[in-house]
């Protein structure tokens, strides 16, 4: 950044990136998202606010200047924890955690090749004490239905590093297989973003566009049409997750579906149900918080 030095930038890029990220999550309960805690609908014993105070709480030490990813997730999801006094992020804590990272890599902003390439980075040098950061925010969030697995189980200690352990799970969980891939399915599948809804700021509260809405709507529909969703896979089964796709699909090119009062309807249906898609909607965030800071020049 012009004008400004080395250190000054850094804290510029950081301030930014932190709006993005709380953007992001705003957006994530602004919009109604079938199955998942919004304004317009809360459920699962949660509201919005609870979602929006656990992004504010998280974003500091998510944004910690210097941290590594292990020590980002565990203090992050500590702090959202305090603040909401139930698990509401941890997905999106582990997501975002490297992203945070790589955008203090020099050229991190340079567009979304660069962004793609700072986030590698940051991955392929995840080592034990990332992993041992990461497994004690799991153990502190206890997400439901995790059950067991004969290795690198998160119940125990780790002995291999972050990505190696993503890797081990990423079969089983869409959010693991984004560090064995790269994020390729926020890239590659997903981003640009038309509209670029993440890139403004707002209050948690404010009303957002139609366009907005409907951008938040297909990406989310889209993961959860493309992918097994890993929340309703622990939580109820490989079959109720497939027929959750198979309802996400037939939304496939609807422009808004917002105005579709089935739409509606599905979203109460799954509450009732107690079926949440709650990793689509933490891909979505993710999705939005990069597409934010590519920029609306993506591919430079």
């Amino acid at each position: 950044m012009p004008g400004l030095s080395v250190d000054a930038a850094l804290d510029a890029t950081v301030a930014r990136a932190r709006a993005a990220f709380v953007r992001a999550c705003d957006l994530d309960v602004a919009v109604r998202k079938p199955g998942n805690v919004s304004r317009v609908s809360p459920g699962h014993r949660m509201t919005a606010d609870l979602f929006s105070a656990s992004a504010r709480a998280a974003a500091g030490p998510l944004f910690e200047r210097g941290a590594g990813v292990g020590r980002r997730i565990e203090g992050a999801t500590a702090a959202s924890l305090a603040a909401a006094g139930c698990n509401t992020n941890l997905g999106i804590v582990l997501l975002c955690a490297p992203v945070a990272a790589a955008i203090e890599r020099p050229g991190a902003l340079a567009g979304a090749a660069a962004l793609r390439g700072a986030i590698e980075a940051v991955l392929a040098a995840l080592d034990l004490d990332d992993a041992r950061g990461a497994y004690a925010a799991i153990a502190q969030a206890h997400p439901g239905g995790l059950g067991t697995t004969s290795e690198q189980d998160v119940h125990e200690v780790p002995s291999v590093d972050l990505r190696r352990a993503m890797v081990l799970a990423a079969d089983r969980d869409s959010i693991a297989g984004q560090y064995a891939s790269g994020y390729a399915d926020l890239f590659d599948a997903v981003l640009p973003i038309p509209g670029h809804p993440a890139a403004g700021g707002g209050r948690p509260d404010a009303a957002i566009d139609v366009s907005a809405e409907a951008a938040v709507q297909r990406v989310f529909l889209g993961f959860l049409a493309r992918l097994p969703d890993a929340h309703i896979v622990r939580k109820h089964g490989a079959a109720v997750a497939h027929s959750v796709m198979a309802a996400a699909q037939g939304w496939s090119g609807v422009e808004r579906p917002a105005l579709d009062p089935r739409y509606a309807a599905w979203d109460e249906e799954l509450k009732a149900a107690g079926i949440n898609p709650g990793t689509s909607a933490d891909l979505t965030v993710a999705a939005l918080f990069i597409d934010a800071l590519a920029g609306p020049w993506h591919g430079s």
